[in-house]
């Protein structure tokens, strides 16, 4: 039988002395306390009583940790599809991830393109490393340098079907968003609030050590991904239905989108693809091949005001940003 599971004798001990230092640490705390809430009733001295003991609390907690051999937390458990409740509140749930799964199926009048929340947001927006949506629910609302204000959860749905989905954005409470909402809300449901878990969100790659090229981005394109998304970034379909999504072009993310920026398309890329082969690329190959897709023309930025440069200097100004620079001897942000 496989040792998986079982507690050896260094561990219990090595716990056992965690919690010996952890109880022991209890009493200091409520002496303290004690202490601190004799001094008069002032404001200042209350403020110090706090701070002086939660402080001692740090200190007990990472004298527990030290002990125990520096334990780390358990990994968030995802829930799975055949665990949504069989409730008027997962009715709402599935209706969220009929939406996720096939979006210009189940959103029409907003999706713009092809694209599903699922080409992105992989398995379902379960996936480590593909912003989950149980990564991404408990972190709003939160300040977006984008739109320079605090967003709501809702109103960072409502940017990806303008940008990612280059379509509509749902107005505010609208049944849509709420499904998606009850969906990601599902699927984080006991993840901590404001904490950012591992594998939430894009893992980052570091800036490659040559800079990436036009050229050198071509090639590992045509050798790890034309075969799922077309020598011309066109993608694939099946019965109508977006497999692989594509990459440039008029059925593609808009210049709007956090894709189009060369460090996040290259995080992407390095956790996620080729699919079923994650990690297989380079860090440098990452960001070749995330240079060579953002080198070609989409659908132009909703923000748009007139003026490549203008709508650049604004809304990209930013060396990951390839609107309004020459490329081949195009200009991109034309739009499609």
């Amino acid at each position: 039988m496989s040792d998986k599971g079982k507690t050896t004798p260094a561990f219990s001990a090595k716990v056992g002395t965690a919690l010996a230092v952890a109880f022991c640490a209890i009493p200091l705390v409520a002496a303290l306390g004690g202490i601190f809430y004799s001094i008069p009733d002032t404001p200042r001295a209350q403020r110090a009583a706090a701070a002086e003991a939660a402080q001692q609390a740090k200190l007990a907690q990472a004298a527990a940790l030290a002990a125990g051999g520096g334990m780390q937390p358990v990994a968030y458990s995802v829930p799975g599809a055949q665990d949504i409740p069989d409730t008027k509140m997962g009715e709402w749930i599935q209706r969220g991830e009929a939406i996720f799964l096939r979006t210009p199926e189940n959103a029409k009048g907003f999706s713009g393109n092809p694209l599903s929340c699922a080409n992105c947001h992989l398995d379902a927006g379960r996936l480590n490393n593909a912003a989950p949506m149980w990564g991404a629910y408990p972190m709003y609302p939160a300040y977006r340098k984008k739109t320079d204000h605090v967003d709501t959860f809702a109103e960072r749905v409502r940017g990806c079907f303008m940008y990612s989905m280059n379509g509509k954005a749902p107005d505010d409470g609208h049944d849509i968003l709420v499904a998606i909402e009850a969906y990601s809300y599902w699927l984080a449901q006991k993840a901590p609030t404001g904490e950012k878990l591992p594998g939430a969100g894009f893992k980052k790659v570091p800036k490659p050590e040559e800079a990436p090229t036009f050229a050198a981005g071509q090639k590992v394109y045509e050798a790890k991904c034309a075969l799922c998304h077309g020598d011309n970034g066109q993608g694939q379909k099946k019965d109508g239905v977006t497999v692989f999504p594509a990459l440039w072009g008029k059925e593609s993310y808009n210049w709007g989108a956090g894709m189009h920026e060369i460090d996040k398309a290259a995080s992407f890329i390095k956790s996620n693809m080729p699919y079923g082969l994650h990690n297989d690329l380079t860090d440098q190959e990452a960001w070749e091949a995330a240079t060579y897709i953002n080198s070609f023309e989409r659908p132009q930025d909703p923000r748009f005001n007139g003026d490549i440069a203008k709508t650049r200097e604004i809304f990209h100004n930013s060396p990951n940003s390839l609107y309004g620079v020459e490329v081949n001897g195009k200009m991109l942000g034309k739009g499609v």
